[in-house]
């Protein structure tokens, strides 16, 4: 009786024992597949990297995406230059199945071969906001601005005022080569000044500046609450934040000399990821964001649609980005050629700003 009872405890130990391993082997396998979208009863998870700024918009479109497809969305935001370095990173265990980031990072990207061709229909967007070899296309528009505590006056606040000693510790702008806004001040000033301009001027401003930053969106509420008095950011990303967040900065545009003000464009742009775990999954959610509904609902985040028949849509709150752009030139850049002289150019801003 002692020996049966002895072989069913040990029998029972041994049972116990797979199932441990079992499971084990279950997480471990898990993990060397490093994906993150997972199988799941209501389907598929896949995964966004994306500069931060739409974020709200997402949160909307990717509820009703996963409401028609039963397909859920993984956000990850970071600045425009850390999304791309993360699925560089990731070549060789990727988790990105959509990535969606600021020029010239997403020519970046596409340089680097790590994006691919999607396939997906994008003849309802402009030539200019697409790649001729169809590894990315424009999901939504946006401009260069700047930010200011209320405490500023910014009427008639120009590039030249940012130099006085007022501003000193009070004033950061996100890095040029690592954030889109940031690189997009560096590109603005070229060509208001001239490449050397451009760094003369920086390294003046160097005095005033808290420092780097790798993403913009983090400067809104040092400003907001008076830690910093000016900083740069980008329409849509401040507009929401007024609205969603009730911040009380001032969104600007410095002056030139001549009293002219001016910004550059520095739209999501939108490619599949190359080596995407779920590329079908991907690609559906890549022609739904680009859907005329998810495009109709973009003026009211104070984007601006990149479907050409929805361009100028009005924002049912009254605000848009056109609204805010009112007198200020959008300045036409090459990205492409930004990119080529991109290391260069950041090499030079490092060297004059020691950053």
């Amino acid at each position: 009786m002692r020996t049966s009872n002895t072989q069913g405890r040990l029998a029972r130990t041994i049972s116990r024992t797979a199932l441990v391993v079992a499971a084990v082997t279950a997480v471990a396998l898990t993990a060397a597949c490093g994906g993150t979208g997972t199988d799941s009863g209501d389907g598929k998870t896949i995964t966004v990297y994306s500069a931060d700024g739409v974020g709200s918009w997402y949160t909307t479109q990717f509820a009703e995406f996963k409401k028609q497809t039963g397909i859920s969305v993984n956000l990850v935001e970071a600045g425009s230059g850390e999304v791309v370095n993360r699925v560089d990173k990731e070549q060789s265990n990727p988790q990105a199945d959509v990535l969606v980031t600021l020029p010239p990072f997403i020519q970046k990207a596409k340089s680097s071969g790590l994006l691919q061709d999607s396939g997906i229909d994008t003849s309802f967007v402009a030539a200019t906001d697409k790649d001729t070899d169809g590894k990315y296309v424009t999901l939504a528009g946006n401009y260069l601005s700047f930010i200011a505590n209320p405490s500023v006056d910014t009427t008639k606040l120009t590039w030249d005022d940012l130099l006085k000693p007022e501003f000193k510790g009070k004033l950061q702008y996100s890095t040029p080569g690592q954030a889109g806004d940031g690189t997009a001040v560096l590109i603005l000033l070229q060509n208001l000044l001239g490449k050397q301009g451009a760094l003369d001027y920086l390294a003046k401003l160097q005095a005033n500046n808290v420092g780097p930053s790798s993403s913009t969106g983090k400067l809104q509420a040092k400003v907001d609450k008076g830690e910093l008095v000016v900083a740069n950011g980008d329409v849509q990303m401040n507009l929401t934040t007024v609205k969603d967040k009730g911040s009380k900065f001032t969104i600007f545009f410095p002056a030139a000399a001549d009293g002219k003000r001016s910004t550059v464009a520095v739209p999501y742009v939108m490619g599949l990821a190359k080596g995407a775990p779920h590329q079908s999954e991907a690609k559906r959610l890549m022609e739904f964001l680009l859907s005329a509904d998810a495009q109709k609902s973009l003026p009211d985040t104070f984007a601006v649609p990149a479907r050409k028949e929805l361009r100028d849509s009005p924002a049912t709150t009254g605000t848009s980005a056109s609204t805010v752009l009112a007198g200020v030139e959008v300045v036409n850049v090459n990205w492409t050629k930004i990119l080529s002289d991109l290391d260069a150019d950041v090499a030079a801003y490092q060297k004059a700003t020691g950053q």
